[in-house]
């Protein structure tokens, strides 16, 4: 069984879109302000290409893996610098988004999630994983818009004021794990 956030974390999802690099960011600063720590985790699943396609267009299993490794070590990155203070714990799974999200955030304070923001007349609906996110989880699941540019803490009582982004860091690197 794949190791899951446990006590004092916030867990969020991050897919690489900008709904998910806002949702690590409120994350990191949410944590800040409960004294947690982030689970940052991105779910991979083998893509169902059409049984006639030919075996070229069939990435490896550790194609596929490391591709979602290089994902989300690159927004940590973005989000972070490019040194892993021990705030963070990357955790790479393979599964469906929604399934492994659920399963990571059991025992954690919240699931976050990013939410891009739908055309048409209801722009505040959900996609598929959020939606299933929040009848599934046993935790709170926060949803943050990807949209604006500054997203206030859900606890700003008791923050520190730090920004998220600094400058970047120089020496350790981002080590995901692979869950599964």
């Amino acid at each position: 069984m794949a190791e899951r956030a446990v006590g004092n974390s916030v867990v969020v999802g991050v897919d690489g879109s900008e709904a998910s690099v806002a949702a690590l960011r409120w994350a990191a600063r949410q944590a800040r302000a409960l004294d947690a720590t982030v689970v940052a985790v991105h779910a991979w699943q083998r893509p169902g290409l059409a049984p006639y396609a030919p075996a070229t267009a069939r990435p490896t299993a550790a194609e596929q893996r490391d591709g979602a490794t290089r994902l989300l070590t690159a927004t940590l990155r973005e989000v972070f610098g490019p040194q892993d203070d021990g705030a963070v714990r990357a955790v790479v799974a393979e599964g469906a988004p929604a399934r492994v999200l659920v399963q990571q955030a059991r025992g954690a304070v919240l699931l976050a999630l990013g939410r891009t923001p739908r055309g048409g007349h209801d722009e505040h609906a959900a996609g598929t994983v959020v939606r299933a996110c929040l009848e599934q989880a046993t935790v709170p699941v926060v949803t943050v818009p990807g949209n604006r540019r500054s997203v206030p803490a859900l606890a700003a009582a008791g923050t520190t004021g730090h920004p998220v982004d600094q400058a970047p860091r120089h020496g350790a690197r981002w080590t995901c794990t692979v869950a599964g």
